[in-house]
């Protein structure tokens, strides 16, 4: 049995006979994670805003139930990126997942390779993405942030590449992240075992003091925050395909894409950034409008269900990307946990095409879906 986290049951051996759905480890996780660590894992930023409105949006949108439709032919395989995968369920690269598993990473890249799913793994991940890389099945990407020396970033990039990841994903939306009401109040503070294990002997964030009357977060944090011209660069060193996550506005999704960006993901990083930011799910259909057909999207933020994934793909997304289910799953039961939510995020899905006509995902479309009456759709 894994050794537990203070202040938390230790993760089952075996699914829990009272999951019936996907969004029940979320309630369960609480008897999981210590008390701190789950506030700070389902807070995002300031008041939680941005959190409460990922969740409401998917609530405006209603789906049509089609009849006589053949889907007996049915599957729900996807490409991205030029990369094919079995179903549009992505794992989202989750930083410090030892907050709700002692194993933490290691564990949802042996559940991604069990599922068929992508894993992306992150740059803040507690186990080297070297040790995740070998755990994960092939189908595997690495998100990177840009470090404070271009030598460091170009390591990260070398490492990822040869460690087999097949795309890139770089996020741009979080310079600063402000902690949540939620998690101050419950006193959460990063364990000293919280270690961005990739980061080892690189240099440390610019902690050098200011002259008088700068700002910090102008000439602090943002004086070292990436540029175009990073990203540029950055899309300059490697063949793999260069992916941005954070995106809410269309006019950034057509200049990331005139750049050579090779897709883009829509998120609000789970509201963890902007407090009052938009849900992603909001601006997706006018960010699939100005890209156009074909040019990939990715979303995240407030999934809770398959029905949920078939709304984001009915409004213009490729794929999606599990983050806090992730969590909640690894905390409750480890790999066997994500494994076992994704599995019921893609049986949902398929539930929910079949009964809306849809017999693959190249059929959900936006006349798939509704506003509800008395939305703001």
């Amino acid at each position: 049995m894994t050794t537990p986290l203070p202040g938390a049951q230790p993760p089952l051996g075996k699914i829990p006979a009272d999951i019936g759905c996907a969004a029940d480890y979320e309630t369960l996780a609480q008897r999981f994670m210590a008390p701190p660590s789950y506030d700070y894992v389902a807070g995002g930023s300031g008041r939680d805003l941005t959190v409460a409105a990922n969740l409401a949006a998917f609530a405006r949108w209603d789906i049509y139930p089609r009849l006589l439709r053949d889907v007996s032919g049915g599957h729900t395989r996807v490409s991205v990126a030029g990369q094919q995968f079995a179903h549009p369920v992505f794992l989202a690269p989750v930083a410090f997942q030892n907050l709700a598993h002692a194993a933490g990473e290691l564990q949802s890249a042996r559940a991604a390779h069990a599922v068929d799913s992508c894993l992306v793994s992150s740059t803040l991940s507690s186990c080297t993405l070297e040790d995740v890389a070998r755990g994960a099945g092939p189908q595997r990407w690495f998100q990177l942030y840009f470090q404070l020396r271009r030598d460091d970033t170009q390591d990260l990039l070398a490492r990822a590449v040869k460690a087999g990841y097949s795309a890139i994903v770089v996020t741009l939306d979080a310079p600063i992240q402000v902690p949540s009401k939620r998690a101050v109040r419950a006193g959460f503070r990063m364990p000293p075992d919280c270690v961005a294990a990739n980061l080892r002997g690189y240099a440390p964030a610019n902690t050098a003091p200011l002259p008088p009357r700068h700002s910090h977060i102008f000439q602090g944090i943002m004086g070292s925050a990436p540029t175009w011209d990073d990203l540029r660069w950055l899309i300059g060193q490697t063949t793999l395909p260069v992916l941005v996550k954070g995106v809410l506005h269309p006019d950034d999704a057509v200049a990331l894409r005139a750049i050579g960006v090779a897709g883009v993901v829509v998120s609000n990083h789970g509201g963890r950034t902007l407090d009052g930011a938009p849900a992603s799910l909001d601006v997706l259909p006018a960010i699939r409008a100005a890209t156009g057909p074909g040019f990939p999207l990715l979303l995240d933020g407030g999934i809770r269900s398959g029905t949920d994934i078939f709304k984001a793909l009915a409004l213009g997304a490729d794929a999606v990307l599990i983050g806090r289910l992730q969590m909640y799953a690894l905390s409750v039961a480890g790999a066997l946990g994500v494994a076992h939510m994704v599995k019921l995020l893609r049986e949902e899905l398929e539930v929910c095409m079949a009964l809306a006509g849809c017999a693959n995902v190249d059929e959900i479309g936006s006349g798939a879906v509704l506003p509800r009456p008395g939305s703001p759709c």
